[in-house]
């Protein structure tokens, strides 16, 4: 049978690239090694198993460092291997042949086989808490070790997306052998490893002296996490903080201008920034108030004021580097009158929505300015700021216990969750449902023109309303290099930074 092969050399080039990188002389490399790296960050994980629920503080942490994937996405975007050397796909695009890399091993020391990866996939399809890798591995008719390094996964059909999803959450391979619980001890096969978790507080992965592949380049790696924005810049400015890993009050960028002191590095995510909307709620299952409410709030000005200008306005839940984005910042220009004329029409005037925001700077910082906005046509909010993750996790995202919500939807190509009317959202479109299914089983013309189309579709819907993307702003100390400009996955990727003198 025809196979397209995967790039190869792409794995060859990848080792070139990190070798020159890591080992300017040995010295320096075994220097580096001992050097502890501190990071700033905001959310904290509920748990230590990245499959346990949708949390994105959890891959933040373990994704790349602590669990690898067959493929990872790089800062470009783009897939190239990593526990696999290569892959080969089907003519009929239903099988995957994957060839694992011969030196991969967990940090208990075992080996990576194909029935590690089989007992994972399997794990993923059947086993697991989280909705986003059950609905990811539904595809997966059949996984099967052919042999001591080689995995076959047979799909039900054709899929545009399965791949790119294996290379985040769903696809990390854990050691099928290892006897803990992977709730509080991780077992992956990373450069590095669980040392300590206060939770809550910081989290302390040390470096896996035992690892396969180009080693990490420090001894601890401590994630720290603050509530307060305000908190996190006086710890960076203080030299307690190594890295900001996302600058949470953009307004005092101007405080790490020293470029003596700071970097300050600007590149873009997959964050919206959406006023998520229960579509299924009195007053929002009618689609001309949600349309009142993109009418009513002027988006610019928002980011302008909340997030000091920085972010791109969107328009639909298309970040500019996936690739059937077009920019629809322009629909549902600010217009109160229109937004007074179409409640008058629903019959919705002095109506009462409850605004229940999760405990984050971007959604505390929005949300009285979305509550003004609205009040302004005619709209009272009623806002509850409810604990992030846990609270939040529960009473919304869970629950969907809620009218409007104010969160950051961080998971690449995340659009194909208003496909799932189960999901908070509770978008009830089936022709958005049949678009998104047509674009992943059809050709790569046909994924990126249905895609468009669904993406068109869900801003005439007004099934959110999309305030702005989040930047990637970091800061970080002049020694620091190797940091990604542009957050592509949901991994915080330690594994490419290094300090210098």
């Amino acid at each position: 049978m025809k196979r397209r092969v995967r790039n190869a050399l792409l794995a060859v080039l990848t080792l070139a690239m990190l070798a020159a990188t890591g080992c300017t002389s040995g010295t320096q490399s075994q220097q580096g090694a001992q050097r502890q790296l501190v990071i700033g960050a905001t959310a904290s994980p509920p748990t230590m198993d990245p499959t346990a629920n949708d949390a994105a503080a959890i891959p933040q942490v373990l994704l790349y460092n602590v669990y690898e994937t067959l493929v990872k996405m790089d800062s470009t975007g783009q897939l190239r291997p990593l526990l696999a050397q290569r892959w080969d796909l089907s003519t009929d695009r239903l099988t995957y042949t994957f060839l694992l890399d011969p030196g991969a091993k967990f940090a208990s020391g075992r080996p990576v086989t194909a029935a590690d990866v089989v007992w994972s996939i399997q794990r993923a399809k059947n086993d697991v808490a989280s909705t986003t890798i059950k609905r990811q591995m539904a595809l997966v008719e059949s996984a099967t070790a052919t042999g001591e390094r080689t995995v076959e996964v047979k799909l039900t059909r054709p899929s545009n997306g399965w791949l790119f999803d294996m290379s985040s959450t769903a696809g990390i391979v854990i050691d099928s052998q290892a006897q803990v619980d992977l709730a509080s001890q991780p077992a992956g096969s990373g450069p590095f490893k669980l040392k300590q978790w206060t939770q809550g507080s910081a989290v302390t992965l040390e470096q896996n002296t035992n690892y396969w592949g180009t080693p990490g380049r420090f001894s601890e790696v401590t994630f720290r996490y603050f509530s307060d924005a305000n908190a996190m810049n006086a710890a960076m400015l203080s030299g307690d903080l190594d890295i900001i890993s996302n600058v949470a009050a953009p307004a005092s960028l101007n405080q790490f201008n020293d470029r003596s002191r700071y970097n300050v590095i600007e590149g873009t995510t997959n964050a919206e920034v959406v006023l998520s909307m229960n579509n299924t709620a009195p007053h929002l299952n009618d689609v001309r108030v949600r349309q009142a409410i993109r009418y009513a709030i002027d988006r610019k000005a928002l980011r302008d004021t909340v997030w000091a200008g920085k972010g791109t306005l969107i328009g639909s839940m298309v970040p500019p580097t996936d690739p059937w984005y077009e920019d629809l910042s322009g629909e549902y220009a600010f217009n109160p009158d229109k937004a007074r004329q179409l409640l008058q029409e629903a019959g919705a005037t002095g109506i009462t929505l409850r605004l229940r925001l999760p405990s984050l700077p971007y959604a505390t910082a929005a949300g009285p300015f979305v509550a003004s906005q609205l009040k302004d046509v005619g709209i009272n909010v009623v806002i509850d700021q409810l604990e992030f993750p846990a609270s939040w996790i529960d009473t919304v995202l869970t629950k969907g216990d809620y009218d409007m919500s104010i969160v950051a939807h961080v998971e690449p190509r995340d659009i194909v969750r208003f496909a799932n009317p189960d999901y908070y959202f509770h978008y009830q479109s089936e022709k958005f449902r049949t678009l998104i299914a047509e674009a992943d089983a059809g050709t790569s013309d046909e994924y990126i023109a249905k895609m468009k189309e669904a993406a068109k579709l869900l801003s005439d819907d007004a099934a959110a309303d999309w305030l702005f993307l989040l930047p990637n702003l970091i800061v970080t100390k002049p020694n620091i290099t190797g940091v990604a400009p542009n957050a592509t996955s949901l991994s915080f990727d330690v594994t490419t930074i290094s300090a210098g003198r």
